[in-house]
C-alpha cells in the first residue's frame, strides 16, 4: 500500500517461505535499483545483525503504531499521528495481534528463571511490565528526561515480522519457484493463498504431488465410469477440480480475473 501496489499475489512456497508476486505493470518494469530501494523500506529485522531489530527517532511510518503519540516538537496536534486512509495498518499494529500467542505463550520467552521480573510469574505479566515501562518512557514531552524507548517494539518485530529475501527481490535474473511448482523437499505444493481465509491455512494440510496423484487416479476412474466416450487430455484437464488444489487454483483464477478487469479499465481511461 505504501509504495502504490495494487496486484498482489501471495503464494505458500511449499515449506517455510511465502512468495508476494506483485503484477503492476510499472512495478515489473523496474530496475534493480528500485527494486532494492523498495526492499530496503519493508526491511525491518536485520538478520546479519546481533540485534536484529533497532529503533530510535524518528519512527518509520511503516512502523509506528497508528495513534501513538509522537514526543517531541514533530507530534500533530494533541500528540497524535495522523495517517491516510491507506497507512492506517503499521507494522507494530499488526504483529501485535499474534505476538502474545506466538511468543509469550508458544515460546514463553520470558519464562526463565533468571529473568529481572522476581514479583511476575510468567512471561504475559512480565511483558505487560516492560511494555508499561517503555511506554512511560514515549509519553508526552516532560513526563521524563530519558529519551522514548521502543525495546517492546524492537522484541515483537523480531519475533513477528518476517524476514526478507534481498537477494531474490531485487535480482532481476533471479530463479523463482512459480506457483504450484513442487517443493523439492517437502513435495507440497506451491499455492496461492486466500488473504480473506488466512487464519484458516495450514501449511501441513497443502496437497503434496503424491496427495494428487492419488485423487487423480481416483477421479480418472470415476470419470471413465461416467463418461467413457470423453477423450482422454479434456478428462485429464477436468479432473483437477475434483482433487484438494481446487480452490487454491480460484484463488489464482480470480487474482487474474481481477487484473484483467483493471487493465481494460486502465485501457478504457486512455482511450
Amino acid at each position: 500500500e505504501d509504495l502504490g501496489v495494487r496486484h498482489r499475489l501471495w503464494v505458500y512456497s511449499g515449506r517455510r517461505g511465502v512468495h508476494c508476486w506483485v503484477c503492476d505493470d510499472a512495478v515489473r518494469k523496474w530496475s534493480p535499483a528500485l527494486r532494492a530501494a523498495a526492499v530496503e523500506y519493508l526491511t525491518v529485522v536485520k538478520v546479519e545483525t546481533v540485534k536484529k531489530v533497532n529503533l530510535s527517532e524518528p519512527i518509520h511510518p511503516f512502523i509506528r503504531l497508528v495513534g501513538t503519540p509522537l514526543p517531541g516538537p514533530a507530534a500533530a496536534p494533541h500528540g497524535v499521528l495522523s495517517l491516510p486512509p491507506l497507512l492506517r495498518r503499521r507494522s507494530v499494529s499488526v504483529v501485535e495481534k499474534y505476538f502474545e500467542e506466538y511468543a509469550l505463550v508458544g515460546q514463553d520467552i520470558l519464562g526463565s528463571p533468571e529473568s529481572d521480573f522476581p514479583k511476575k510469574r510468567d512471561s504475559a505479566l512480565r511483558w505487560e511490565l516492560l511494555k508499561g515501562r517503555m511506554e512511560r518512557t514515549r509519553r508526552a514531552p516532560g513526563a521524563g528526561k530519558s529519551a522514548p524507548c521502543y525495546a517492546d517494539w524492537e522484541i515483537m518485530l523480531q519475533y513477528c515480522f518476517p524476514r526478507l529475501d534481498i537477494n531474490v527481490s531485487k535480482g532481476l535474473g533471479h530463479l523463482l519457484k512459480s506457483p504450484f511448482s513442487v517443493h523439492p523437499k517437502t513435495g507440497r505444493i506451491s499455492v496461492p493463498l486466500d488473504l480473506q481465509r488466512l487464519d484458516q491455512f495450514d501449511p501441513f494440510t497443502v496437497p503434496t504431488i503424491s496427495s494428487l496423484c492419488h485423487e487423480l487416479d481416483r477421479a480418472g476412474d470415476d470419470g471413465e465410469q461416467e463418461d467413457g466416450g470423453e477423450t482422454e487430455p479434456k478428462r485429464r484437464a477436468r479432473d483437477y477440480k475434483k482433487t484438494s488444489l481446487a480452490p487454491y487454483v480460484r484463488v489464482f483464477e480470480q487474482f487474474v480475473e481481477e487484473m484483467e478487469r483493471a487493465r481494460r479499465g486502465e485501457r478504457l481511461r486512455r482511450s
